[in-house]
C-alpha cells in the first residue's frame, strides 16, 4: 500500500522504551477489576506523551471521549485546560459529579466551532465508534491552525482487539461476542457490532497520509503506541503490522 512517512521520533522527557512497553501492558490485566489503576497509569502516560509534541500549558484540550477524569487530572497537572466530551453519562459520572467543562455528545458531530481547541485528543475511543474516519475529520475540524490532534486506537487484530472478548476474536468478532455471553452469562460491556467495531492499523495510515496529502495537515507521527520506539519499523511491514501493533497514534498539525 505503499510507504509510510517517515517522520523523526519526538524528543522529550516521554521515553518509549521497552520497559514502559513490559509496565504499560501490565497495567492492561486491571482495565475491568481495577480501572482506576489502568486508567491512572495510562492518563499520566499520555500526558507525557503528548507534551513530547508541545507543551500543554496554557493549552486549551478536548479530549474526544474522556470518560469519568483520569485524563483530566493529568492533563490538568500538565498546565492544559481541560474540556472533555463523551456521549455516555453513565461513564462520565464514574468517579462521581460530572466535573464543569464536560459536553455530552457524539464524536462523529462535535458540538464545536471550527478551530476552538489548541489539542484535540482521543485515546482508544475510536474503535468504538461506527464512523471512526468521520470523527477523526471532526477532530481536525475544531482544532487551531497550528494546533494538533492526537489520535489513538486499538487496532483489531492486535492482541487486544476484541477487548475482553480478546483472543477468540481472531475468529471473528461475533463469534467472540457470543462465546463470552455463553461463558459468563452476559453481554460483554464492548459489544461487537454495537459498541466494539474493526478498526486496522491499515486504515489510520490511509486515513493519515490522505489527510497530509490534502494540505490541511501535516503529518507529525505514526507509532505504535505502547512499543518500544525501535519497533516503529514494522508498521511498514503489511499484515505483520496489523498484528503487533496493540494501538496506532496519529499525531497531525492543522495547517
Amino acid at each position: 500500500m505503499g510507504k509510510v512517512a517517515r517522520v523523526p521520533r519526538p524528543t522529550s522527557p516521554h521515553q518509549a522504551t521497552l520497559r514502559r512497553s513490559v509496565r504499560l501492558l501490565r497495567e492492561f490485566r486491571y482495565e475491568q477489576p481495577d480501572p482506576a489503576r489502568f486508567y491512572t497509569a495510562l492518563a499520566q502516560d499520555s500526558a507525557r506523551q503528548l507534551a513530547s509534541y508541545g507543551d500543554l500549558a496554557g493549552r486549551t484540550l478536548l479530549d474526544v471521549g474522556g470518560g469519568p477524569g483520569y485524563f483530566r487530572d493529568a492533563f490538568t497537572a500538565a498546565g492544559a485546560t481541560y474540556l472533555s466530551l463523551d456521549s455516555d453519562v453513565g461513564e462520565l459520572a464514574g468517579l462521581g459529579e460530572i466535573a464543569a467543562g464536560t459536553v455530552i455528545g457524539s464524536g462523529m458531530q462535535l458540538p464545536f466551532r471550527d478551530g476552538a481547541v489548541d489539542v484535540c485528543y482521543s485515546s482508544n475511543v475510536l474503535e468504538h465508534v461506527p464512523d471512526p474516519w468521520r470523527m477523526a475529520e471532526e477532530m481536525v475540524r475544531v482544532t487551531k491552525p497550528g494546533g494538533l490532534v492526537f489520535l489513538s486506537y486499538t487496532v483489531w487484530f492486535g492482541p487486544w482487539g476484541g477487548h475482553e472478548t480478546a483472543p477468540w476474536h481472531f475468529l471473528g468478532g461475533q463469534r467472540a461476542r457470543r462465546r463470552y455471553a455463553r461463558k459468563h452469562g452476559h453481554e460483554p460491556k464492548n459489544r461487537y457490532g454495537e459498541s466494539l467495531f474493526a478498526v486496522t492499523v491499515r486504515d489510520g495510515l490511509r486515513w493519515a497520509r490522505r489527510q497530509a496529502d490534502g494540505g490541511a495537515v501535516e503529518l507529525v507521527d505514526l507509532t505504535p503506541r505502547y512499543n518500544p520506539w525501535w519497533s516503529r519499523w514494522l508498521l511498514r511491514v503489511p499484515v505483520v503490522r496489523e498484528v503487533v501493533t496493540w494501538n496506532l497514534v496519529i499525531v497531525l498539525r492543522k495547517r
